[in-house]
């Protein structure tokens, strides 16, 4: 839970926090924003966008991709959320499918890739989120860390790898969505990906249910290695955990990370501000500074951008991927990794 009373709420109970917030005598207009960012990336824009907008209460619920997509299903006839911060173009592209999404511009809408806006304007990326191989760094040289996918199969890294569960993570599901894609553009289906994943189940030791408990299972090393994305480990490492990090020689997957405003919303006015906001050159630079956010705007003076911004454009390959394709074919793929792959790597 956060220090600011009220801003985390389990899923369970988030209509009655709701509620009991309505009874409050705050007379601030209230926004809640579904996101994956996590307390330290959602409670920093609160701050700062409430500083700017002391007439907005900012309210976060923080869970995985899949479940927000999941989660605004449910409520599609009563919206519960204003704001649809975070997760993979490809999940946002089935919330509009969906129908759970209305189309708004932001005010930097023009300084952002137009290839990684969403249809219509339903959604406009925020920041690009790369996959990376992680490690324990305690226990792995960088020099002798896996370098590229396939290095993860080596035997020294058997019941040494940590996997957030797939099913829940958006991240998870860009990263097998790219080996599956490989494997449909390579032979012409994805039986050599699944085999490839497979192998990879035989390797891991567990699937945790969360982003909290990988950290503390790779800094405890119990396991050594883990595939995950760069924003959390660079987190992770400048709050003192053992963890590094590596780009796949071959490519990496970066994710198109969205915002959207959510159809329903009780408060569009003060939703359709705080999508202003995220996309500003100050938030920008403050999640890029304080966070680890790589932006997606490519007007940020350079100047100004920390060092490892720098760093990561030089060594980062990345690699082509059909987000249609995945967004048509993922959830397909994934009940069928999770019916017949998953548990079987082992065997």
């Amino acid at each position: 839970m956060t220090d600011k009373m009220g801003r985390v709420f389990s899923a369970f109970s988030v209509w009655s926090f709701l509620s009991a917030a309505a009874c409050t005598p705050d007379q601030r207009t209230p926004i809640v924003l579904y996101s994956p960012h996590g307390r330290d990336q959602l409670t920093l824009l609160e701050q700062a966008f409430e500083r700017q907008r002391p007439d907005i209460d900012v309210r976060w619920l923080d869970m995985g991709s899949q479940e927000i997509l999941d989660r605004l299903r449910f409520e599609r006839v009563n919206p519960q959320a204003d704001v649809w911060f975070g997760g993979p173009a490809a999940i946002f592209e089935r919330g509009i499918r969906d129908s759970l999404l209305v189309p708004y511009r932001p005010d930097w809408s023009d300084r952002v890739n137009s290839k990684t806006i969403g249809p219509n304007d339903y959604y406009f990326p925020v920041y690009r989120t790369p996959a990376v191989i992680a490690f324990n760094s305690r226990a792995v040289s960088r020099a002798d860390a896996p370098r590229d996918w396939d290095e993860v199969l080596e035997p020294r890294w058997k019941n040494k790898v940590i996997i957030r569960d797939p099913m829940a993570s958006g991240t998870m599901r860009a990263i097998w969505g790219l080996i599956l894609i490989r494997s449909l553009s390579q032979t012409g289906d994805t039986a050599r990906g699944m085999a490839w994943l497979r192998r990879l189940d035989g390797q891991t030791k567990t699937y945790t249910i969360n982003p909290a408990l990988l950290y503390e299972k790779l800094a405890r090393q119990e396991g050594l290695v883990s595939l995950w994305d760069l924003q959390d480990i660079l987190i992770s490492a400048a709050k003192g955990l053992p963890l590094g990090y590596v780009f796949p020689r071959s490519g990496t997957v970066v994710i198109v990370d969205a915002i959207g405003l959510v159809r329903g919303s009780r408060h569009p006015e003060a939703a359709r501000a705080f999508i202003d906001f995220v996309g500003s050159v100050e938030a920008q630079l403050l999640t890029a500074r304080e966070v680890f956010r790589l932006p997606a705007r490519s007007d940020l003076p350079a100047d100004s951008l920390p060092y490892w911004v720098t760093e990561v454009e030089r060594e980062m390959i990345v690699s082509e991927v059909d987000w249609s394709l995945l967004s048509d074919r993922g959830p397909e793929w994934m009940r069928y990794w999770d019916q017949h792959v998953r548990g079987t790597g082992k065997e």
